[in-house]
């Protein structure tokens, strides 16, 4: 809570700088020229009405209902990049501030990618080489099988049945099975990607963040520690802003952020054939089965059956949302406290909302 208010604080005082998806390089996605990106300061956004989408805008009503009553704080669409509704709920505004929980996990990959592109680190390089032998308890011939891409695609093969999954201290990270051969959704070995990309670039997580994403596009908030756990607080529409970022495939407006193609395109893929509705720290609509977090079980058909095949998605505890859709051109983001019978990242939530938003978009 202290770091909560310490950081609306800052934020006021203007003292933070200022997946169906089989294959994603064969579908073109959205032109270029006909998607919008706001300017990188100011509040100035453009819109586009449902009416003129086609949408069947009266049916909105009972969406917002339904957003509310399961305990929304904040809810956008965006097409082509322009804000088609931005709703908030009770005393919640566009410049209130939330947690993004696990939803950050794919800022995370993202910013790996933009390292290894600058030539600072490796995927396939051994997570040893940054952060020195003996950052686990597993056998070092165990650890030394670990590579950066494990982390990326929870496939360490490290223990997520000890007491306290989110520790990242060497006692806590103990051998489980030979990395690549298992996927379980294990937070410490994601967190410790924060150390090797600090290792890597020789810059605090927070600064090479904000250097090589967050003032890029114009995003706002910061990185606060919790515990073990390194969090993402920001406004709605900095997670937008992200979201249109991926929905361009790495490019915001004409420049290109994160240029690795090839990188982008197997973030936003299925990384391992364990669970493909994973990518590299992602969630993939539109396979075959998924896995979920805290369990072994592999369930059949999609991830969120109401939406669209191509969705991908960065998914939080208590439900906090960021869903891209290429083949719609759509970015939707929902904040606020669980929508209750949530998994972690996933719930109900999902596809219920979609539901409702299928009807009207009519996909």
């Amino acid at each position: 809570m202290k770091a909560f208010v310490s950081l609306v604080l800052l934020f006021a005082a203007g003292t933070l700088l200022s997946c169906k998806k089989d294959r994603v390089d064969e579908d073109p996605g959205p032109p270029a020229a006909a998607m919008y990106f706001p300017p990188l300061s100011g509040s100035a956004w453009e819109t586009s009405s449902a009416a003129s989408l086609g949408w069947k805008e009266a049916q909105f009503n009972d969406l917002y209902t339904y957003l509310a009553e399961k305990h929304t704080k904040a809810f956008l669409i965006l097409k082509d990049g322009r804000i088609v509704q931005e709703k908030y709920f009770g005393s919640f505004t566009a410049d209130s501030l939330w947690y993004w929980a696990s939803a950050g996990k794919t800022m995370t990959a993202f910013l790996t990618g933009i390292a290894q592109q600058e030539g600072m680190l490796n995927i396939n390089n051994k997570t040893s080489q940054y952060l020195g032998a003996g950052w686990t308890a597993a056998p070092q011939a165990k650890e030394d099988l670990i590579t950066i891409r494990h982390q990326l695609t929870m496939s360490t093969g490290l223990d997520d049945g000890v007491p306290d999954d989110f520790c990242t201290a060497k006692s806590c990270l103990v051998y489980k099975a030979d990395a690549g051969t298992r996927w379980a959704y294990h937070n410490a070995p994601y967190t410790i990607l924060d150390q090797v990309i600090e290792k890597a670039s020789g810059q605090s997580f927070n600064n090479y963040f904000n250097a090589k994403i967050r003032s890029r596009i114009g995003m706002k908030g910061a990185w606060i520690k919790a515990g073990y756990n390194n969090i993402y607080y920001s406004d709605a529409r900095s997670m937008a802003r992200f979201g249109l970022l991926m929905l361009n495939k790495g490019t915001w407006d004409q420049t290109a952020i994160m240029t690795d193609t090839s990188y982008f395109n197997s973030m936003v893929n299925s990384s391992q054939p364990i669970n493909p509705a994973y990518g590299y720290l992602c969630w993939l609509n539109g396979k075959a089965n998924y896995m979920l977090p805290q369990t072994q079980i592999v369930f059949n058909g999609n991830l969120v059956p109401t939406a669209p095949a191509d969705l991908y998605a960065a998914l939080g505890k208590n439900d906090q949302k960021l869903y891209i859709v290429p083949s719609q051109r759509l970015v939707v983001v929902r904040m606020g406290e669980s929508a209750g019978n949530s998994r972690l990242a996933l719930s109900s939530f999902d596809t219920a909302l979609w539901g409702k938003l299928r009807s009207i978009i009519g996909y």
